[in-house]
């Protein structure tokens, strides 16, 4: 059997030099001289509550929620919305708005497009056009018709460029 003082392994072979083996048994005897290390200090008790993360200041809270959450779940909206309708809003109606609304209200302060408040309100095209067409239910923003071109103005448009 293998005794940790000797220097005969468990098949028998000696290991190293004899210097080299009289400098393994010195190291065995410091190792068992020396004192057992102190136990490590007990860990800390854990709070009874969990504090509250802290948001980097640059996030919005209106991006910690589901884009399609703000409009219930609903993809299509009420009126056709196309990406260059113009959308303006009074200024005396900002009180009728909630707080939901209200950024996209303050956006209409100035005739934009559909496209433009969905880029400046962060949320997907579907989503604007949902929220827009509440907005305008409620009668909150107006929407500007486009004008349609003349026909003809339009065709003589074509014909010049054909001869170019």
């Amino acid at each position: 059997m293998h005794d940790e003082d000797t220097e005969v392994g468990y098949v028998g072979a000696r290991f190293g030099s004899p210097s080299v083996r009289k400098r393994l048994r010195e190291e065995r005897r410091r190792a068992k001289a020396k004192p057992e290390p102190e136990p490590a200090p007990p860990p800390e008790p854990e709070p009874e509550f969990e504090p509250e993360p802290v948001w980097p200041e640059y996030v919005d809270s209106s991006a910690l929620v589901r884009p399609y959450a703000r409009t219930g779940g609903r993809t299509e909206s009420s009126y056709d919305l196309r990406l260059e309708t113009l959308i303006s809003a009074e200024e005396v109606n900002l009180y009728r708005a909630t707080n939901d609304q209200l950024p996209m209200m303050r956006l209409c302060v100035h005739p934009r497009s559909v496209a433009e408040i969905a880029a400046l309100s962060d949320v997907p095209l579907g989503v604007a056009r949902v929220l827009l067409s509440d907005l305008i239910t409620l009668g909150l923003v107006a929407v500007h018709e486009r004008d349609l071109p003349d026909m003809s103005l339009l065709e003589r448009v074509l014909a010049g460029l054909h001869r170019l």
